[in-house]
């Protein structure tokens, strides 16, 4: 299969080995990658903060962008989410609209894609530690994927999982309103450093660049020894 990668603006930014272990493990499983160096942003920081017209230029130059992908994957739920949200954006204009549609059909998270599309739960991945599993909000609550990334953990060789206490509650995130919010955003953070400390895990897994910058930057000011890891980079171990 043809795998168009979606990278996202974190994994191009910041943490660009995630972007590598995606492209190494899609390989391995025997997917053909496609990178279209035309991608820019989503446009989720500005649609979430309210600039929806302004938004919908970026919008539709990833729709141009990915349109002829056999399939689109990305190692993020947030912006996955984002493409599922571009037909309602642009309801007001039938013809992007459509072309939305079919962008966001064909359009998958990369545990989601893994496990759902090619039918894999066992990838093959070793790495001994303990680990937590942290579930981003827009990928449980919006895309409904819940299972996959447990399922994929689970049969990491060496993991030992842990449940993380309040797995569900928000990090404190959220794009701009960790900027906009930082007092209340520091607080929410701190509960999801304190619940992953109390499992005594040496790893903290997550699979949303947001997530992971905001849980590890907190972690590295509070001295919290705890590795943080993309999905991807855990499954991409061996």
């Amino acid at each position: 299969m043809k795998v168009t990668l979606f990278v996202t603006c974190l994994v191009d930014m910041f943490e660009t080995n995630v972007g590598k272990a995606t492209v190494e493990l899609l390989e391995r499983l025997g997917c053909e990658i496609d990178f279209p160096t035309a991608q820019v942003c989503c446009g989720q920081p500005s649609y979430n903060s309210g600039y929806v017209e302004h938004t919908k230029a970026a919008i539709k130059k990833m729709i141009e962008t990915f349109e002829a992908a056999e399939v689109v994957v990305t190692p993020s739920g947030s912006c996955a989410t984002m493409f599922h949200e571009y037909p309602g954006i642009l309801k007001d204009e039938p013809g992007w609209s459509a072309r939305a549609r079919l962008l966001a059909e064909k359009t998958y998270e990369l545990t989601d894609f893994i496990v759902n599309v090619l039918k894999v739960e066992n990838v093959g991945a070793k790495l001994t530690g303990v680990a937590t599993y942290h579930p981003s909000c827009h990928m449980t609550r919006l895309l409904g994927i819940k299972d996959a990334p447990y399922t994929l953990l689970s049969n990491v060789d060496g993991l030992e999982m842990k449940p993380l206490p309040y797995a569900y509650n928000c990090c404190g995130f959220g794009g701009t309103f960790s900027v906009k919010m930082g007092n209340i955003s520091e607080q929410m953070v701190d509960e999801k450093v304190d619940a992953a400390m109390s499992t005594n895990a040496q790893i903290l897994v997550a699979s949303d660049g947001g997530c992971i910058m905001n849980i590890a930057g907190r972690m590295q000011r509070r001295q919290v020894p705890v590795k943080v890891m993309h999905i991807a980079e855990v499954l991409n171990s061996h």
